[in-house]
């Protein structure tokens, strides 16, 4: 069953089963044992040796990401317990005279930490929640803006890790500058530039539709704190923090990370910035850059009495608690994305044999590309490993035709992304559920008919961008199709 159709079993149940039942642990489970049973022919002491191999595997390879999320946790409940976090709501409501004002300003924020998308969602999230709590944005609503302002604005950040994980995408042998390839590619990301236009209009006009639209509704006009973050919610500030001890935990935090991602890439040997991006370690990097924001929030509130030491001890526990539904969720996902990965069912091996054998198609293989790279990371919930399998097919289907290359592979990057924005088993949708304090399910089925729009979208610019071979009019075809489909959505809902 490896390579074949029947790999896309275990993330379609995954997600049929999560967006009917809202219990995403569950789902997650009963996807990768039937994953596992599949590879193991269906041998049940073999499908359980599997799945606890994979994930062993897995958090191994990814513990740098749970360290950082443990210390960002303990970062973030020194900050709330400190009182920091409530001086900084206390000022933003006084400068801040709307919801929409209060939105913006997250957007703002979201485009503004454009390094790594995990770093991105759960800080935005720490900072605005106290903010767009008092103007009484639901939570669906602030994860939807901290989804989007995360991967979209990371893929289109020439200094950030995702350039980084685009740069190594290229296969080894081939003589392609991957950096001078990804700054190419840009401009023609229209998922990322229509995601960021679409959210400005949303918050704009202050309308919503569809599942949103509902979900606002059913809110009332009222904040709806989930269950899972209702202890956290209810825990008071006993330090006496001011808006500084927000901001320079926050400002350190951002540049140690930043200091990390170059320190991994080879900045102290001699490296340029650009070399040291293109070569860090992306997750090592947060990891040092959080440990140096931790140990800068104690020096600057022990001493100043702004937490006494055992208060500051009690957020070790308090921040590994806040983020545990995170870390069980990721690494749930990351297990599902090892069983369908190369080594077990190769969804992605199935996914470019169809690709490869529909090459012929010139003039649509832009957006044909978008629609592969958009579902398989939908169903793997990884974009980066999206566009590591896809890049390297499209450097070979399209040969030495370079303008033709730039617009697929920026099609490639901008169905990655947008596939690991909808999807309920990416990281960056998690991150943006547990930034936001949001039910990871009503998170995701809120944004789903708008990441739709915005694709239906992205796939007429791509069509007008293989028929024209210009990207002008491939980017004038997208908005103008996103605008009329905003257009008809909001009637609609008016009608109704």
């Amino acid at each position: 069953m490896a390579e074949t159709i029947w790999s896309l079993v275990p993330p379609v149940v995954t997600i049929i089963l999560a967006l009917a039942t809202k219990e995403v642990y569950m789902s997650l489970a009963i996807g990768i044992f039937i994953g596992a049973l599949m590879f193991s022919g269906f041998s049940i002491l073999g499908a359980i040796d599997v799945m606890f191999k994979i994930m062993s595997d897995k958090v191994g390879a990814n513990v740098y990401i749970l360290v950082f999320l443990v210390l960002l946790g303990i970062m973030v409940a020194a900050i709330q317990k400190s009182g920091a976090s409530r001086a900084y709501g206390d000022y933003a409501a006084r400068k801040i005279s709307s919801k929409k004002s209060a939105l913006f300003v997250t957007m703002l924020l979201g485009v503004l930490i454009f390094i790594d998308d995990y770093f991105n969602c759960l800080t935005v999230g720490t900072v605005m929640r106290p903010v767009t709590d008092r103007f009484k944005v639901t939570r669906a609503k602030l994860a939807y803006v901290i989804d989007a302002t995360a991967a979209p604005v990371c893929i289109i950040a020439p200094v950030s890790s995702w350039a980084a994980a685009v740069t190594s995408s290229l296969p080894e042998d081939s003589t392609i500058d991957g950096f001078a390839l990804f700054l190419e590619t840009i401009p023609l990301n229209l998922y990322a530039w229509l995601t960021l236009i679409f959210m400005i209009i949303i918050i704009w006009t202050g309308k919503d539709f569809s599942r949103m639209a509902a979900y606002e509704k059913q809110s009332g006009g009222t904040l709806v704190i989930p269950a899972e973050y209702a202890d956290e919610e209810s825990s008071a500030p006993v330090g006496n923090g001011q808006i500084i001890d927000l901001i320079l935990p926050l400002v350190v935090l951002i540049g140690g990370c930043i200091f990390g991602m170059l320190y991994t890439g080879g900045v102290l040997e001699g490296k340029g910035v650009a070399e040291s991006f293109a070569n860090c370690e992306s997750a090592r990097g947060l990891v040092i850059g959080s440990f140096i924001g931790l140990v800068f929030t104690f020096v600057l509130y022990i001493p100043r009495k702004v937490l006494d030491f055992s208060n500051f001890c009690s957020c070790f526990v308090e921040g590994f608690k806040q983020m545990t539904s995170a870390i069980m969720i990721l690494t749930l996902a990351w297990t599902l994305s090892g069983i369908v990965g190369k080594e077990y069912l190769n969804i992605g091996g199935y996914v470019g044999s169809v690709v490869s054998n529909s090459s012929t198609i010139g003039m649509m293989l832009p957006a044909l590309f978008f629609l592969v790279a958009i579902g398989l990371a939908f169903a793997t919930g990884t974009s980066w490993g999206t566009f590591g399998i896809l890049i390297p097919i499209v450097l070979a289907v399209v040969g030495s035709d370079t303008q033709l290359m730039i617009m697929t592979v920026s099609a490639v990057l901008a169905g990655a992304v947008g596939g690991d924005h909808v999807s309920p088993i990416s990281d960056t949708t998690i991150l943006a559920s547990a930034g936001a304090q949001c039910h990871h399910i009503d998170h995701v089925s809120t944004q789903i008919p708008y990441v739709i729009v915005v694709a239906i979208s992205c796939v007429a610019g791509y069509a007008v961008d293989g028929i024209t071979r210009s990207g002008i009019f491939g980017d004038a075809a997208a908005i103008i199709c996103m605008v009329l489909i905003l257009a008809f959505c909001f009637k609609f809902k008016s009608e109704k």
